[in-house]
């Protein structure tokens, strides 16, 4: 299968995060932040506490902690660049992006303030505006992982496979980086390139640094099943939902051309789901027109030893 029909025959499997997990207790952080002059020790320890938040996910925490820096009169920069995180976690581009613009001009903060902005824009879908902005980024400073990875997806975006593997390898070197999100991602790359044992490798390096990355594991199965590898690929794990696992096994099979197999398999899934599913049904259906657009595939010849 050509990589182009391939991407635009599966969703994509890449994660472009926000980049972002609990901080210890920050009750009573602003307790003595009352005067008029704000300490700047206060304000750097308001601020570590807050993107230690953002890191962790703990989104509440975190508008929680910026709504108490707000009130104690904390209004500095990087509180302004943390706000804007806060917003493109939450989906909020638009106004991320004006966060993000208040603060642009700050030679301390314009590296971060880039990254922000490039990963707004590129789930923005304004690519050209995000790879300028993540560029800027990581020349600025090239410790910026989640820049790079931003950057290695633009470039797959473009079929800039050169490039894009030199920024997932930039983000894996960086420090502080997830790496379980970059090899996902560096696969996914490697899977559009064709380039399937080493996607395969990439998605389980991502879940020996986290079995629970959902994507990593979809994107395996996928290659399993690209590989003719049904079975393993069609096995479902603790709380995994078997019959979208079979459904999904079940397109690529179809997509492969072994129609056969295709419909086993999205059969099973119709039967694991125990009621109509209509996406599997969809999917039939799918295989059934590519069957009659091009034959059966040729049986492939068997070794004789």
């Amino acid at each position: 299968m050509s990589p182009h029909r391939l991407g635009a025959a599966l969703a994509a499997g890449l994660i472009l995060v926000a980049g972002y997990a609990a901080p210890a207790d920050a009750r009573g952080l602003f307790a003595h932040a009352k005067a008029r002059t704000v300490d700047p020790a206060l304000a750097e320890t308001a601020a570590q506490e807050i993107d230690r938040a953002l890191q962790e996910r703990r989104l509440v925490d975190a508008s929680s902690l910026l709504e108490q820096a707000g009130a104690a009169g904390i209004r500095t920069p990087r509180i302004t660049e943390l706000t804007g995180e806060l917003l493109l976690a939450r989906a909020r581009y638009a106004e991320a992006l004006d966060a993000f613009g208040k603060v642009e001009s700050d030679e301390i903060l314009k590296a971060r303030v880039l990254q922000g902005r490039g990963i707004t824009l590129s789930l923005m879908s304004r690519s050209d505006e995000a790879l300028s902005a993540l560029t800027r980024s990581t020349s600025l400073n090239p410790r910026l992982w989640r820049a790079w990875n931003a950057l290695g997806r633009e470039y797959d975006l473009r079929r800039d496979w050169t490039h894009a593997d030199q920024a997932y390898t930039a983000a894996l070197a960086a420090p502080a980086v997830n790496a379980a999100v970059v090899y996902n991602n560096r696969g996914y790359s490697r899977l559009l390139q064709g380039r399937k044992d080493e996607a395969s490798q990439d998605f389980v390096s991502a879940l020996e640094k986290d079995p629970s990355l959902t994507a990593a594991r979809t994107n395996l199965r996928l290659v399993l099943a690209l590989k003719g590898d049904y079975t393993r690929a069609a096995a479902a794990g603790v709380g995994e939902d078997r019959a979208v696992v079979l459904n999904n096994v079940g397109l690529v099979a179809a997509l492969r051309g072994d129609f056969a197999e295709s419909e086993n398999l999205l059969g099973q899934a119709m039967a694991a789901r125990g009621q109509y599913y209509g996406r599997a049904s969809s999917n039939l259906e799918f295989a059934h027109g590519l069957e009659l657009k091009n034959g059966p595939k040729a049986e492939e010849p068997h070794d004789s030893h």
